[in-house]
């Protein structure tokens, strides 16, 4: 990944259930292209509870790490954890947000693509915005269609519903690229005026 050049840097999005059923996919994919980013491949699937669950990592670290996660909003807010959940343990909490982010993620069809150019991991990223949408900017995807937030989410039980994700790394850009795409078709083309 390290000799690639910068301007055919690849990452993965998915938009989500949230951000099919509100009719974003064009508005997603017209954000990234006005940036000068190419899609490379993109397919609409509804993907399976056991593609969900592989998309996801399952290690001891991420999994506490979604739990001390939640355990922050719940002190930033002054809920109550102990009541919700019947702990504060962050490795007790962890895989029930986990659970919940999984049966987001199949509720609904969902929108994979391949996107590349200039640092695309990075810009995507910036063109989403944070992760929390309610911390999210105006003018990014999350700032502009969103306004969900941690602390709503668990009051309901559910994940937060933040429209798209985007690869953090381009490590990870390559491993989701290769789990859900595999032998696919990627093409190569040169936009108008490169």
């Amino acid at each position: 990944m390290a000799n690639i050049n910068p301007k055919e840097e690849r990452t993965y999005v998915m938009v989500k259930p949230d951000g099919v059923k509100k009719g974003l996919i064009g508005e997603i994919i017209r954000r990234f292209e006005q940036r000068d980013l190419k899609v490379v491949a993109l397919e609409m699937f509804q993907p399976t509870l056991e593609e969900i669950d592989n998309h996801y990592p399952k290690d001891a670290v991420w999994v506490k790490r979604l739990g001390e996660k939640t355990l922050a909003t719940y002190e930033k807010y002054q809920f109550d954890a102990m009541e919700d959940f019947g702990t504060t343990v962050p490795e007790e909490i962890g895989p029930e947000i986990r659970k919940w982010l999984i049966s987001y993620m199949v509720s609904a069809p969902l929108v994979k693509m391949i996107v590349e150019g200039t640092h695309a991991v990075d810009m995507v990223r910036k063109i989403c915005g944070p992760t929390m949408p309610y911390q999210a900017d105006m003018g990014t995807i999350r700032g502009d269609f969103s306004n969900d937030s941690p602390a709503i989410a668990n009051a309901e039980k559910r994940a937060v519903a933040n429209l798209v994700h985007a690869s953090e790394t381009p490590e990870e850009a390559v491993h989701e690229i290769e789990y859900w795409f595999g032998k696919k078709t990627i093409h190569k083309y040169k936009r108008h005026g490169e």
